[in-house]
This record gives structure tokens, C-alpha cells and sequence, in this order.
């Protein structure tokens, strides 16, 4: 059902999403969310995975977890086969519940754990109708959706015994109040989703973290056994355009125009750039069409953002990022 997570060692952490096939809804009911639960529990104690935030939407889930014993591919394919058959089983139906493979990030705990858990944690105010509504109004929003971890990290009458809390909370202040704040002053204020400091599609880490998983993993022969591990190894600008053009059968000289017809593969190629050569922006810009490095930022928020609803440009991203971390 997936592909195993090729980066792994004892208490990594992890983001973890699953989507429904064709985008299609993975619950039709709550009974069918607390099956979802009550699998992921399952799997969490066969396992001795460690479970610290997750949410439930409507046609995805996301996940942050710990492996002390390096088994997520283990404990993920257990619990989506899990959950699959109770899902089939109850509504007697056949066939596939994700769309293809899980995906998994490494996270660097000390830098962005609790900033990934804002994004867990706000997800469900992200879509529409709910992101155009004032502060206020998200939070009460928030405050009355029961499929995530949020209630529990802000009061302990809702904390479930399976999950962890303390890690983040430490992160934060060390207090409910303080995560409280924390969560406030991402959705009153804004916040930078994490993602925009990627790490090859499979880490999300300081440099000085990558550079010491990349030295440790080859010193163990881990990058022949890990292949996804050399998506963490830096690559040229031109490997990256190169790839890009051909995938998308356009010359690379459309990239790197400062005015092309092809704006949206420009950004693909801006953002692949980003997290495979590990160019600054500054530099990014310079390679294609001399761009000011704030313009190449605009452009690379612009193309995740339309990327989301524009599924042809997703399945154009991750496929270029799987021949680039095969390299």
C-alpha cells in the first residue's frame, strides 16, 4: 500500500498525511472517525510508535509521530491496512480508501516540531468557508472540532492517555496558556507554513541537521540501502532544470526567461530548485531571468498555493521530485 519511508533511524519524527482516493472522503460518519481512532491507537501500542498531534479532515488525515524503534513503514502499512478493511468491511465496499502511497517528512524536532503542530492544529480553518472568517470566529471554530488533538493540548479534561503532549508543550513554553498563544498569534498574525523550508521533499530541517543525517547515513552505506536519502544531497541547479524541462517537455531556455508563457512551471522548477540544489533565492533568481530573490519568493508561495487546487501541477511536483531524489 506504500512505499517505505527510505530515511529511517530509532526516535525520528515524522509528518504523516494520507489522502482519500480520487480526493474522495475517508469518513462518511463519526463512527467511521472513531474506527480511525481506535486503529490508530491499535497500531501506536503494537508498534511503540509515539503519536504527538494529528487531525482529521474530511478526505485526508495528518499525523506527527515518533519512532523509537525506526518502523514507520511498518506501523503505517499495519494501520492504513488496518483501517481500510474496518472502512470496506462496514460499508461493503471493495478497492483501494488512499490515493496511492502515504507521505511521510522527516522532522527536525528541536526547530520545527511545534511549528508543525500549528499547522496540524489549524488545518480545519484553512478551508473555505472557514479561512475568509475573523480570528475570533476560527478560534471558536476550532474550539468545537472534536477530530484533532488541539482540545487536549489546551485543557487536560480532553487529553487522550495515547498521546503525547509534553514534547510540543515543551517547545512552547511548557504550559497549556502558553501554547494557547502560540496558536493565537498564528492565526491573528499570520504564520509561514513549514513547508517552504523543505528539504528535498523528505526533511524539514535546519542545514546543520541535513548535513549531519548526510553524513551519518552514508557512513552507515544507508544512502545505497535509503534511496530517499539522496534526495537530501545537494544537486546542481542545472541537474534540477534539466530534469524539470525534459519531464515537462519544454526547453530549459522557458525557464529561465524573465518572461515566459510557462510562469507556473517556472515556480515548479523555483521550488525544486529551492529544496534540491539548496540555491539561496537570491541565487535562484539570477539563474532564471534575473529575478529580485523577493520576487522568486512570491512566486514560489503563489505556485504552492495554486498547486493545492490544481492537481496536474501536485502530480507534476511529486513525480519531478521522485526522479530527482533517485539521482
Amino acid at each position: 500500500m506504500a512505499r517505505p519511508l527510505r530515511i529511517q533511524y530509532p526516535g525520528a519524527y515524522y509528518h504523516v498525511t494520507c489522502r482519500g482516493n480520487d480526493r474522495r472522503s475517508i469518513y462518511r460518519d463519526d463512527f467511521d472517525r472513531e474506527l480511525f481512532l481506535e486503529k490508530l491507537k491499535g497500531s501506536l501500542d503494537i508498534y511503540g510508535v509515539i503519536v504527538h498531534a494529528y487531525v482529521l479532515m474530511s478526505n485526508h488525515f495528518h499525523l506527527i509521530v515518533q519512532t523509537p524503534k525506526a518502523n514507520l513503514s511498518e506501523f503505517m502499512r499495519h494501520f492504513n491496512i488496518g483501517y481500510t478493511g474496518a472502512f470496506n468491511h462496514r460499508h461493503k465496499r471493495v478497492g483501494h480508501l488512499y490515493q496511492g502511497r502515504y507521505k511521510a517528512i522527516l522532522v527536525e524536532k528541536d526547530s520545527y516540531l511545534a511549528e508543525l503542530s500549528r499547522y496540524v492544529h489549524l488545518n480545519p480553518i484553512r478551508i473555505n468557508p472557514y479561512k475568509g472568517k475573523s480570528a475570533t470566529e476560527q478560534w471558536r471554530i476550532l474550539e468545537r472540532y472534536p477530530w484533532s488533538t488541539f482540545r487536549g493540548y489546551l485543557g487536560v479534561s480532553w487529553r487522550k492517555p495515547w498521546v503525547n503532549y509534553d514534547e510540543v508543550l515543551a517547545q512552547t513554553g511548557g504550559s497549556s496558556r502558553k501554547y494557547r498563544e502560540f496558536l493565537q498569534d498564528g492565526i491573528s498574525q499570520g504564520y509561514a507554513t513549514p513547508w517552504e523550508k523543505l528539504k528535498g521533499q523528505v526533511v524539514l530541517a535546519n542545514d546543520e541537521f541535513v548535513a549531519k543525517l548526510s553524513k551519518s547515513l552514508g557512513r552507515r552505506g544507508s544512502l545505497r540501502e535509503q534511496p530517499s536519502a539522496k534526495a537530501i544531497e545537494k544537486l546542481t541547479a542545472e541537474q534540477v532544470l534539466r530534469t524539470v524541462s525534459r519531464y515537462l517537455k519544454i526547453k530549459p531556455e522557458e525557464l529561465t526567461r524573465r518572461r515566459t508563457p510557462f510562469r507556473d512551471y517556472r515556480a515548479m522548477a523555483m521550488e525544486l530548485m529551492y529544496q534540491y540544489s539548496r540555491m539561496t533565492q537570491r541565487e535562484i533568481g539570477q539563474r532564471l531571468g534575473k529575478l529580485d530573490y523577493s520576487a522568486v519568493s512570491r512566486e514560489r508561495k503563489r505556485f504552492r498555493e495554486r498547486s493545492q487546487g490544481e492537481h496536474s501541477l501536485e502530480e507534476s511536483m511529486e513525480e519531478i521530485g521522485r526522479i530527482l531524489s533517485q539521482r
